[in-house]
C-alpha cells in the first residue's frame, strides 16, 4: 500500500534550503565571522526593551486586534505622513504583520492568480519568487548587474505583457545597496498606469540610506500610491528583526482583501511589543539618526578591507556591501563563500543566489550591521586570504 507521503506534490519543487541557514550554518561550524546573514550583531535600545517589560507588566499579553495595536498604527499614520505627505487611515488602510515577509506574502497573495505574470528586479530578496509561485504565479525577470547604476526602462516596459498583474520593487535594495531614484519612480508611476499595474513595494531600509541621499517612497507618487502595497519592517529599524514585527499600508479597498488572508496567516501580531514600538516612535531620533550610524559601519568595513584588492561601489543604503573578485580569483562566487568561511573565517552570500538562473558575476556580498571590532576583525581576516 501506497505511503501517503508519497503523494505530496511539492508546491515548491525548485526550493531547498536556502542560502542564508547554508551559510550561517557553515559559519557556525568553522567558527567564522558571520557577515553572511542579514541581523543586527548589537541589541536593540534598552529603552525600547523596558517599554515592552512596562506593557507585559501592564497586562497587554492577550491577542491584539486582527488589524493590529491601533495606537501603533496611528504612529504610522502619522510618521509615513511627514515623510510622504501621504494619507494613510490607521483604521482601514493599515495593517500590522508578522515581519515584512508577511506583509509581502500577503499582497502578493491578494493580487496574484493561476497565471499572472509579476515584474521581479533580479538580483532579488529570496521571498519573492516563492510567493508568486504559491499563487500560481509566473514571476518574469529584470536582469540586473549586481553593482547596477541604472535601470532601463525599455527594457523593463518590453517585459509587459497583456498577462502582467504586478510589479515588485526594493529600495533601498538587497542585496545591491542600490536606492532608487525620483526618475526611477516616475517611469514606474508612468508603466504601472498605462498597464494596470499593482505595485508591491519593499522599502524595509527605509531609514539606512547613505552620501546624503534620499528615501524616495513609492507612495511619495500620489498616482502610484492608489496602486500599491508598501511593506515596512520595525525588526530591521530598531535591530529587532527576531521580533517579527512589520506592516503593510494600502488603500482602504486593497486592505480589505489583504486582511482577508491576513487573518487566516497568523490572525495578529505580538500585543505588548505593538505598544512600546507606538510609545518609542514618538521620538523620531530614533529612526532618522539610523542612517549615520549605519554609513559609519559601512565605512569601517570599507576601510577595513581596502588593501584587499577586492573592488566595490560603495552601498548606497541597507545593512549591506557587495564586493567584485574578478580581477582575484575564477572560483564560482559560492565555491569562494564556502572558502573563504572554512579558510579566512568570514561568511558572506554568494550574489548568484539571487538570481533565477546561474548567473555568477564574482559578487560577494557582506553585511557590516556588526559591531565595529567585529568588522575590523573580518577585514584582518580577509586581507590574508590567498586569492
Amino acid at each position: 500500500m501506497p505511503s501517503a507521503t508519497s503523494a505530496i506534490q511539492s508546491k515548491l519543487p525548485k526550493v531547498g534550503t536556502t542560502i542564508f541557514t547554508h551559510m550561517s550554518k557553515l559559519a557556525e561550524d568553522y567558527k567564522a565571522i558571520n557577515l553572511a546573514q542579514g541581523f543586527p550583531e548589537f541589541d536593540c535600545s534598552p529603552d525600547l526593551q523596558m517599554l515592552v517589560d512596562k506593557y507585559i507588566r501592564q497586562g497587554k499579553n492577550q491577542y491584539a486586534p486582527m488589524a493590529g495595536v491601533l495606537t501603533l498604527r496611528e504612529a504610522i499614520s502619522k510618521k509615513i505622513f511627514e515623510a510622504t505627505s501621504t494619507e494613510y487611515h490607521p483604521v482601514t488602510e493599515i495593517t500590522i504583520t508578522s515581519g515584512a515577509t508577511e506583509a509581502l506574502y500577503v499582497a502578493i497573495s491578494t493580487v496574484v492568480n493561476l497565471g499572472d505574470e509579476v515584474i521581479v528586479f533580479e538580483p532579488a530578496y529570496d521571498s519573492y519568487v516563492p510567493a508568486i509561485e504559491m499563487n500560481g504565479g509566473i514571476p518574469v525577470f529584470v536582469t540586473l548587474d549586481p553593482q547596477y547604476e541604472y535601470i532601463d526602462w525599455e527594457v523593463v516596459s518590453s517585459k509587459i505583457t497583456e498577462k502582467t498583474k504586478a510589479i515588485i520593487i526594493n529600495t533601498p535594495h538587497n542585496p545591491t545597496g542600490k536606492v532608487w531614484t525620483s526618475t526611477d519612480l516616475e517611469q514606474l508611476d508612468l508603466l504601472a498606469e498605462k498597464h494596470d499595474l499593482f505595485v508591491i513595494s519593499d522599502e524595509v531600509y527605509e531609514h539606512i540610506i547613505f552620501d546624503g541621499l534620499q528615501h524616495i517612497s513609492a507612495v511619495s507618487i500620489p498616482s502610484l500610491a492608489a496602486r500599491t502595497f508598501l511593506c515596512g519592517s520595525f525588526g530591521k529599524t530598531f535591530h529587532a528583526t527576531g521580533w517579527k514585527v512589520g506592516y503593510c499600508l494600502a488603500p482602504k479597498e486593497f486592505t480589505a482583501e489583504f486582511r482577508k488572508i491576513h487573518q487566516y496567516m497568523v490572525f495578529s501580531v505580538i500585543t505588548p511589543f505593538q505598544f512600546a514600538i507606538a510609545e518609542f516612535l514618538k521620538d523620531p531620533e530614533h529612526y532618522l539618526s539610523l542612517s549615520s550610524f549605519y554609513e559609519t559601519k559601512r565605512n569601517i568595513f570599507i576601510n577595513a578591507i581596502k588593501h584587499t584588492g577586492l573592488k566595490l561601489k560603495p552601498s548606497e543604503g541597507s545593512f549591506f556591501q557587495n564586493v567584485s573578485y574578478e580581477n582575484l580569483s575564477d572560483e564560482h562566487d559560492l565555491a569562494l563563500a564556502e572558502r573563504l568561511t572554512k579558510e579566512a573565517g568570514v561568511a558572506s552570500i554568494p550574489i548568484s543566489s539571487f538570481y533565477d538562473q546561474p548567473t555568477d558575476f564574482r559578487v560577494l556580498r557582506f553585511c557590516f550591521a556588526k559591531n565595529n571590532e567585529t568588522l575590523l576583525r573580518a577585514g584582518e581576516l580577509l586581507n590574508k586570504v590567498n586569492w
